[in-house]
């Protein structure tokens, strides 16, 4: 089974910069988007062969999610069942044979970590569901989990440590959320890949110059981990400031 994980940063502006032709030419069993910033009919997309989920913030223009999936969940879910966390259309929870698959989008604890009291909360009230569900069966949660967890998962990180995205908070959650049972996949393939990454700026060329983050990921339950074949970055792959992940799983 072939996942891609993708913040889009608005799905209706990559639509026309050929999101089309990059899903035919993958052939991806599931598009998990993310910050799709868009309504359900806002926009037409073309994928005769996925069934469609949205998870729509209440503000317009804002967040939101998305899954396009081949083979039909065998149910689908909304949110994360915490009061509080159930109006920015954040996370879908698709559910197959051998594992739940959740995609989220995760709070940016924002400039001067302005939001980070909201962002710690949403860890704690995720980890907690992820767990529920781990115990029925393996979890795959990927998107844009909004941290880089080491040093070695940005470009420069002493300038940056203390700023949303790299602070002592956020990566303690990420370490909290390894902890419960569940593993980086990407990073447990690649352990001393440096200059992987998932984010780039629009300012100063970061792109160009790869000074970018790696903050979209596939975290997988520990004991699924013998079923993932690889994870790669599709880095080469533009119209958005973010790039796809592809999952490659020996599980349906």
């Amino acid at each position: 089974m072939r996942i891609i994980t993708w913040n889009v940063n608005g799905l209706r502006a990559v639509l026309k910069k050929g999101f089309l032709d990059f899903c035919a030419a993958e052939g991806a069993d599931c598009y998990c988007l993310q910050e799709t910033k868009m309504q359900p009919g806002q926009a037409e997309v073309d994928l005769p062969d996925y069934r469609e989920f949205w998870n729509s913030a209440v503000r317009k223009g804002y967040s939101g999610t998305a899954v396009f999936s081949k083979p039909e969940p065998l149910s689908v879910s909304y949110d994360i069942g915490a009061e509080g966390h159930d109006d920015e259309g954040r996370s879908i929870t698709a559910e197959y044979n051998d594992f739940y698959l959740v995609n989220e989008y995760t709070p940016n604890a924002q400039d001067g970590l302005a939001r980070i009291d909201y962002r710690l909360s949403w860890e704690d009230a995720r980890r907690a569901y992820l767990q529920e569900l781990d115990e029925k069966k393996p979890v795959i949660l990927c998107g844009d989990l909004n941290v880089a967890h080491e040093e070695i998962d940005l470009k420069n990180p002493k300038p940056n440590r203390g700023n949303a995205g790299f602070s002592d908070e956020e990566r303690g959650k990420f370490g909290e959320l390894l902890a419960a049972g569940f593993t980086d996949s990407f990073r447990a393939l690649y352990p001393d890949l440096a200059g992987a990454y998932t984010w780039w700026s629009y300012r100063f060329n970061a792109r160009e110059n790869n000074a970018g983050w790696r903050i979209d990921y596939f975290v997988i339950s520990n004991r699924l981990m013998n079923k993932v074949r690889d994870v790669v970055l599709l880095k080469d792959v533009h119209g958005s400031d973010h790039c796809p992940v592809r999952l490659e799983l020996d599980a349906h």
